[in-house]
Formats: C-alpha cells, structure tokens, sequence
C-alpha cells in the first residue's frame, strides 16, 4: 500500500502545481491585454454654484500678437504679400515656371491670355487668403464667356489641374449656378451672389484647409474652405469631393502636401479681367 499512497500524493502535487502555472498564465494574458496605462474616467463636472471663476480660466498659451491693417483689406503684420501693386516677382508661368508675362501697370495685374496661367513660387497648405479683382468695365460676352478666371486655391499641376474657385463676371450674367463667381467650380454654388458691378473691384476672403493624404496616396482628411466676396459669407466650411474638373466627378487622386496658388489665364474672348493686393497668412 505504501508505493500507492506515495504514487496518489505525487499525483495531486503535480496537478496542484499544474493548476498554479495555469491560473498563472491566464492571469499574465489577462494583465498584458490591458494597457500599461487605463484611461482615466473622466470627474463628473460640478455644479457652477460650488465653483469659483478662475477654476475655467486658461492662461497659455499666450496668442503671438498680430497687427492688424489700416483697413481690413490691409495686410496685417504676419502677411507674406503676393502683390505688392509694383512687380510679378512671387509668380512664375505655370508652363516653364519662367516669369510671370501678364502686364503690371499702375498697381495691378492685368492677364495676358496668350502667356497663360501663373501660379505664386512658393507653396501653401493651410492659410488665408486675401484677392482683389475687376471685371473690365467694357467686359462683353454671356455666361462663361465673360469675365472668366479663376483662383486656385492648391495648383496642383499644368493647367488648370487643382482645386479652383470660381472668378467671372455674375453680376445680372446667368450661367450655371456651380459654375458662377464665389462658386467651388462644379462643386458647391455660392450661398449668395454678392457679385458687383463690372467695373469696380471686388475682393475675396478665403480660408483654406488643406486636404491630407495617406502614405499610399488615398484621401486621409478632405479639404475645407471657407469664403468671404465682398464682405458676405459665400461657402460656410464646404468639404471638397476632390479636385475641380471641367468633366467627370471630383476625387482625391493626387496626393501632395502644399501647392502653389494659380491664377488662371481663361482662354473666353471677353476682355481680360485685372487683380490687386493679394496677401496670405500662414495656419
């Protein structure tokens, strides 16, 4: 009996200790499933009675002070300034990048069709932006074809290959309503037409967010913009479906991480429309 009873004890010891390596184990597992540091649940936020006011006040970081223009319209003290009413020197052709050939007279820019598009020499991504332009006061020609340009937002190739918003010439001039100035071409229409009289200059106030891509190319964040023609809110925080085609549907299909801005040198017959203090801010 004696071989037997010591045969049964090492039995159970060795399913004792077997058992204790098992509930080991699973505890391991279960402690490196958990992160290293759980989230801390959030303290219920208390009655505004049994606060005192500085417990919301937030004292940095300090906002850089920025001076502002005489006028709105004026750069402010942190502006990069595109055109500042005397030379092209901040543009190139799009074509060969070789200096911009549109015609700079008495504080304006006036496009030359036959040159082209011009784009800024140096890229963006994310900043606001401030343009000036007049439709001739002689303008001629309907719809499309009259007072046609165009600003973009992020050039993204030759052409007119980028994210576009409209400029022509929409005062009492009908044409397609996706297609009208303020308009993100064959996008979004204008919330409103604050369009004025051919003639007098006009101003856009843009706010740009630029898209953001993946490292395989694919659409990550889309692109936002937000716009100002002449004073009146004209697209409230539009989301992009994509670059801005002539024909087809929108979508993302080239990555990039900053663009030059473009002006576009549309090829209508109407006469050639003229632009002026163009400034952007950096985000």
């Amino acid at each position: 009996m004696r071989p037997k009873t010591m045969s049964t004890r090492l039995a159970r010891t060795l399913l004792a200790s077997s058992l204790t390596l098992a509930s080991a184990f699973s505890t391991a597992v279960v402690l490196a499933q958990q992160p290293a540091n759980p989230p801390q649940t959030s303290q219920p936020q208390r009655p505004a009675n049994q606060m005192k006011p500085e417990e919301t006040e937030q004292w940095e970081p300090v906002p850089k002070v920025v001076t502002p223009g005489k006028m709105n319209s004026d750069a402010p003290s942190d502006a990069v300034v595109l055109f500042d009413g005397k030379s092209l020197d901040q543009w190139v052709n799009v074509k060969d990048k070789s200096p911009a050939g549109w015609t700079v007279a008495n504080g304006v820019i006036t496009v030359n069709k036959q040159t082209g598009n011009i784009e800024t020499k140096r890229s963006f991504k994310n900043y606001q932006l401030h343009l000036e332009f007049q439709i001739p006061a002689n303008i001629t020609g309907t719809g499309q074809g009259r007072g046609n340009s165009g600003l973009f937002l992020a050039s993204t190739g030759p052409g007119d290959d980028g994210y576009e918003m409209q400029i022509m010439d929409s005062y009492e001039n009908k044409t397609y309503v996706n297609g009208q100035a303020a308009s993100i071409y064959k996008q979004s229409p204008p919330l409103a037409n604050a369009a004025r009289k051919p003639g007098e200059w006009q101003a856009y106030d843009v706010v740009w967010t630029a898209p953001t891509f993946n490292a395989d190319g694919s659409m990550k964040t889309p692109a936002y913009v937000t716009a100002f023609h002449n004073g009146v809110l004209v697209q409230n925080h539009f989301e992009l479906k994509g670059q801005t085609l002539y024909i087809g549907h929108p979508s993302y299909s080239k990555a990039f991480d900053g663009a030059p801005i473009k002006l576009q040198a549309h090829g209508d017959k109407s006469e050639p429309i003229s632009f002026r203090n163009i400034w952007i801010r950096e985000l």
